[in-house]
């Protein structure tokens, strides 16, 4: 049988009693599930006032169809069929959390003789898991503190009573140094290993005084014995207890068992750090992010999350401490802490939701940014497409020697190192900062060209009108002109110029779009400044040594490429020099190398 479906005209008719609310859109397709206290009063406020409401609430009003409510006995009721709706649904405009990161467990194996150890990814059925652990170190602690009380095998035997039987193991270095008791071999039965695994068991979900109590009565019953030896074993066991309990977080004895929520939000997204206590001990710490459909207030947030991490980490504690208001739960005490010890237990919950908030921020900021400013330079230059992928040219030579040039890529707005290129200024003579734009232009996507390979979203070059003319004109003999949108920055007021337009363009100095065109400009003139000075720096050393007779440009790169400078060369012996270029011209070279000296 099908529920009643209502419509908002229908909203007067509901009653006054708590509830699970669920909006359908015109398809029939469940959008939002609500919980209420007053399902009349609830529904109806998405109504009554939009002009109060956010974007998104009034989006999502705007798609709603139909409605259907239960009725339940109480507002925990409503919230427990709320999340049941929720989870399996999964609506549109439901809040959705989001894990932080993966923390280890540790597993009690399912087998004859368990092993305990850690694990990043439990596996359903194949043991019992206790954590996460956000402290690696605290959790190899915990490990290490069972290696030194206890005697649990570490190998992956099957110690089935007829492989143990049947003689097939041999003990290992672990029985020997005194770290397992080889039930292997039958030297340990099961009950007695077994009463281990339940100590472990016992440390894992908190309860240190068990096993202490335990470990005093042996000692007190072997001190009545006579049996000192042991009487001393277990007083070590206790300590060594007692240093892993230190090291731990200890709240206050007094607070013993409680769960604390730490709850920061913005506009858009929630963050809550759930801190589990017991016996006074922190034994769980874990973080979600929330985030946020309709604009839900702190408190809104903070219910259903608080019953979906204690149900997951099975929390049975009958008090709650938090910072915001939480009323969703019966036979459970809620206190907002003002001071004292469980205030420091929610502030410290409170700082470990903000450093998470702070690091997804943090994350996100650099990219977030990156995009904003590709969007306004889009804006700025009127492009259609968002400049994604930039490329800059510039152009070096001193009085038309040693011509070069380069080009630097941006990608999503930051530098593409792997994508920039040098060039020779091959078919220019003289300083023609003009014909050299032309040539290099000309290359580069001549070669993109030919290659099918992809066009950037907006070429910059390094000048004014004139490097921009030279660009257009090589451009339009690839027959790429009008394909890629192309302007010139020009230095001394930073003018941008656009093919075609007689006057440049100004865009605001402190604008962020033009920083990144700025910031593009100066790594193409580094590049090509830097790329120059190689080229003349080799150029020189190179014409110091052909100016020698019977020395030319191939024989100087040799010298060069070995000796790695002039000055080195200078130095060498004739023997040297012949392993080189050979005797009778390292003679010649040797002897003009002197006399210049």
């Amino acid at each position: 049988m099908k529920e009643p479906k209502y419509n908002s005209a229908d909203i007067k008719k509901f009653p006054r009693k708590p509830g699970v609310y669920r909006f359908y859109n015109r398809e029939s397709k469940l959008i939002y599930v609500g919980k209420a206290k007053d399902l009349r009063s609830r529904v109806s406020s998405y109504f009554q006032s939009l002009s109060g409401q956010n974007r998104k609430t009034k989006h999502m009003v705007s798609q709603i169809q139909t409605i259907e409510f239960t009725i339940v006995n109480s507002e925990f009721d409503a919230l427990l069929l709320e999340n049941n709706l929720i989870k399996k649904n999964q609506p549109k405009y439901n809040i959705l959390l989001k894990d932080d990161k993966s923390f280890p467990f540790i597993c009690v194996v399912n087998e004859r003789f368990p092993r305990i150890y850690s694990v990043r990814n439990p596996i359903p059925g194949k043991g019992k898991y206790y954590g996460p652990y956000t402290s690696v170190r605290a959790m190899k602690t915990i490990l290490e503190l069972f290696r030194n009380i206890y005697t649990l095998r570490t190998c992956k035997l099957n110690l089935s009573e007829k492989h143990i039987a049947s003689g097939k193991y041999k003990v290992c270095l672990e029985y020997h140094i005194g770290k397992c008791k080889a039930p292997c071999i039958g030297l340990q039965d099961e009950e007695d290993y077994m009463r281990e695994v339940d100590q472990a068991r016992y440390i894992l979900k908190g309860h240190m005084m068990t096993v202490k109590s335990y470990f005093k009565n042996k000692m007190a019953k072997a001190s009545d014995e006579m049996a000192f030896e042991e009487a001393q074993r277990m007083k070590e066991k206790l300590q060594i207890l007692d240093m892993f309990q230190s090291k731990t977080v200890i709240v206050n004895p007094d607070i013993s068992d409680v769960d604390v929520f730490g709850l920061v939000s913005d506009e858009k997204r929630a963050y809550i750090n759930y801190l589990r206590i017991v016996n006074g001990s922190i034994v769980l710490s874990k973080t979600v992010e929330v985030r946020k459909k309709l604009a839900e207030s702190d408190e809104e947030v903070l219910g259903p999350v608080a019953f979906e991490l204690r149900t997951k980490y099975q929390s049975i504690s009958t008090e709650i401490l938090t910072n915001v208001s939480l009323t969703y739960f019966e036979d459970v005490q809620h206190k907002i802490p003002k001071i004292g010890d469980k205030k420091k237990l929610v502030d410290l919950a409170i700082k470990n939701s903000l450093y998470f908030k702070r690091e997804k921020q943090q994350q996100k900021a650099p990219a977030y940014r990156e995009m904003r400013v590709l969007k306004i330079l889009q804006e700025d230059l009127k492009l259609k497409n968002l400049p994604a992928h930039i490329e800059c040219f510039d152009n070096s030579n001193l009085q038309g020697s040693y011509p070069v040039a380069s080009m630097v890529c941006f990608l999503k707005g930051r530098p593409a190192k792997r994508e920039y290129r040098k060039y020779h200024i091959k078919t220019v003579t003289g300083a023609d900062d003009f014909a050299s734009m032309r040539e290099i232009i000309t290359r580069r996507y001549g070669r993109l060209k030919d290659e099918n390979l992809p066009m950037p979203d907006l070429v910059v070059v390094d000048g004014g009108k004139g490097q921009l003319s030279s660009a257009m004109e090589a451009l339009r003999s690839l027959g790429l002109y009008g394909t890629i949108p192309i302007i010139g920055i020009a230095k001394r007021l930073e003018e941008i110029y656009y093919p075609g337009d007689q006057f440049p363009v100004h865009i605001n100095k402190k604008s962020e779009s033009l920083k990144l065109l700025q910031q593009l400009r100066d790594e193409a003139h580094r590049f090509a400044i830097t790329f120059h000075r190689d080229q003349r720096s080799k150029g020189a050393l190179k014409s110091s040594l052909t100016g020698i007779k019977g020395v030319g440009e191939k024989t100087a790169w040799k010298l060069l490429k070995k000796f790695r400078s002039v000055k080195k060369i200078r130095e060498a012996g004739v023997e040297e020099l012949a392993g080189v270029v050979g005797r009778a011209k390292a003679e010649v070279l040797h002897k003009a190398l002197r006399a210049k000296d």
